[in-house]
């Protein structure tokens, strides 16, 4: 995802921080220098929030992959995370991955809970504890973040998981692109009173999730049309015939040049007539800076290169774009074509504007 950095890998899944979640980590710290709590716990509940965010997304990500569903990555964000899956699931399987998040706060809500009144006694610091922030209320702070998180994400709007939990009950007996409309709808509507509120209220917080919930409903709306306009389409519909083409022992500077001269941004490589390698810009850039215009290309190109069919299912070509800006179109060993993510966004609109068989043939 664009403006996301690697940290981690867990049961597999990359996890990434959008850059924007800088500030989060930044308000948290500030607030807790107006509290009662020393640095160390104010570190402590910050530190315990994010990890509840993570195991939040893990929870979906786990239940997906029962389900059959890859988890691509796992981005945090100031509003907290996304666990960005390989494809839309069938509505009873989103159900149980969109569920599987917020029970995993409200288990450990639960139990940090629990486990104070077994220590304490009954009397547990409620949602006051968090206007309140000290070193005694710690935990109760931490269980009520997650308490929040959970009912928060369970709001009936995307991108919240109760967005989702709707869609797939929805989409039980509605076309799935209604069903995210309906969705995404509610979502950006829950965004426009939230900053209302947040704005007449002075809580600019709440603006800023107000802002961050509004583009992710946005988003789910935009992704849902687009998997409308892909729907029944091979790969072949959309992929680009006239491309560009790289000899295995041509060199980084021969490469840099024909990207400048063309409007093409990844080159098939060949040896002879057969397809050995791909070489998009990112690598080409890298390359440039660590090995040098003299470097060939054949050192530093993609061998596992993504792979498509020419009649299979558009849509279903979307995870090869998700984990590179290219694949290609083969027809066994013979090249038929490239397609790219730009390529395929100009499809999409051209298609919506109702000339999608001359996107077709343009292509």
């Amino acid at each position: 995802m664009p403006g996301s950095v690697s940290a981690l890998r867990l049961f597999g899944v990359p996890v990434r921080f959008h850059f924007t979640f800088v500030l989060l980590l930044i308000f948290l710290a500030v607030a807790g220098w107006k509290g009662r709590q020393s640095v160390a716990a104010d570190i402590v509940f910050v530190l315990a929030l994010f990890a509840s965010v993570l195991l939040h997304e893990l929870g979906h990500a786990v239940v997906a992959r029962r389900c059959g569903v890859r988890t691509l990555e796992i981005v945090m964000f100031p509003i907290g995370g996304v666990a960005r899956m390989e494809r839309t699931p069938r509505p009873r399987d989103e159900l149980r991955i969109a569920v599987a998040g917020p029970a995993v706060n409200l288990v450990l809500a639960g139990l940090i809970l629990a486990g104070l009144a077994l220590w304490r006694g009954p009397a547990v610091a409620g949602p006051e504890a968090l206007a309140d922030p000290t070193d005694a209320n710690l935990l109760e702070r931490i269980a009520m973040g997650n308490l929040i998180l959970a009912l928060f994400n369970l709001l009936p709007a995307f991108p919240m998981d109760g967005g989702r939990i709707l869609r797939s009950l929805l989409a039980l007996r509605r076309p799935e692109e209604e069903a995210t409309q309906i969705a995404s709808r509610a979502g950006r509507t829950l965004a426009v009173l939230m900053g209302l509120f947040g704005l007449i209220s002075m809580h600019f917080l709440l603006v800023f999730i107000a802002f961050f919930v509004y583009l992710g409903a946005a988003q789910e709306g935009q992704a849902a049309l687009g998997r409308s306009l892909m729907e029944g389409l091979p790969v072949r519909a959309a992929m680009v015939t006239r491309y560009l083409t790289l000899a295995h022992g041509q060199t980084i500077g021969e490469a840099a040049r024909l990207m400048l001269e063309s409007t093409q941004q990844d080159f098939p490589v060949l040896h002879g007539d057969r397809v050995i390698g791909l070489l998009d810009r990112h690598r080409l850039l890298r390359a440039m800076a660590s090995e040098g215009a003299s470097a060939y290309i054949a050192g530093v190109m993609n061998r596992e290169f993504p792979r498509l069919d020419p009649e299979m299912d558009l849509s279903a070509a979307l995870p090869a774009l998700a984990a590179g800006p290219c694949a290609l179109v083969m027809e066994g060993d013979r090249l038929l074509g490239l397609l790219t993510r730009e390529n395929l966004s100009e499809f999409l609109v051209l298609r919506r504007l109702g000339m999608g068989g001359a996107a077709g043939d343009a292509a």
